[in-house]
């Protein structure tokens, strides 16, 4: 009996919703999946009715709201194993790994947002993005050749996948440079519930405007694969 709800925004556009979908999906957490699109640029009010905050994602379950991305893996972790990496050094770092992209990359998230259906041609890189994918260079080589890939703690798919998901389509739409890590890149790209993910986000018929000028205000876009 499935008793959690996922309460999530649109896939083109909500890094953080993408991560705890995918963090359920891929750890076979059964829940039922809950579409909140954006229709303008806050939706803080509407939003209101059922987070705390005003905003996704938004986990309920048993009568309680578990909210934030990392709240939702937190919470997730004290009732389902696979949520961070059984080996105590794996863990450690991963769970570092994960609260640093959670609470950091200002930059990228400013001047790369995530839309995972189009490519884009970059404007060049402000001094702060580079040190942003700089570091992300660092994370990737570091948990690829500490714990043998092909996820970032090893062999099995874990919470900081999830957590740098959204990169990875980022990587893809602008054509960011992240070396050895590309292999990580591809590999999570090419998971069933990534591929589900985008599936559903170039299908989905929203077009919010607010999101389509920061897009535009990034670079030129090259290439739109929507439908929508």
């Amino acid at each position: 009996m499935v008793t959690y709800t996922l309460i999530t925004a649109n896939r083109n556009y909500s890094s953080w919703s993408l991560r705890p979908w995918l963090l359920m999906k891929g750890l076979g957490i059964d829940f039922e999946d809950r579409l909140e699109p954006f229709t303008k640029p806050s939706n803080y009010q509407e939003f209101r009715a059922f987070s705390p905050t005003g905003q996704v994602p938004v986990l309920l379950h048993e009568g309680r709201i578990v909210y934030d991305s990392l709240g939702i893996a937190l919470y997730l972790a004290d009732r389902h194993k696979g949520i961070w990496p059984s080996d105590p050094d794996a863990r450690a770092w991963a769970m570092c790994a994960a609260s640093e992209v959670h609470a950091g990359f200002s930059a990228l998230r400013g001047d790369c947002p995530m839309n995972v259906g189009v490519r884009v041609k970059p404007k060049p890189m402000s001094d702060a993005l580079t040190i942003n994918v700089t570091r992300i260079c660092e994370l990737f080589d570091e948990g690829l050749s500490r714990f043998g890939g092909p996820y970032l703690a090893g062999a099995q798919f874990s919470a900081v996948d999830a957590f740098f998901a959204p990169v990875a389509y980022r990587v893809r739409t602008y054509g960011l440079n992240v070396g050895a890590g590309q292999a990580w890149v591809d590999y999570i790209i090419a998971h069933p519930a990534m591929q589900q993910w985008e599936a559903e986000a170039l299908a989905e018929p929203w077009r919010e405007e607010g999101h389509e000028e920061e897009l535009r205000c990034c670079g030129e876009i090259i290439a739109d694969y929507r439908l929508g």
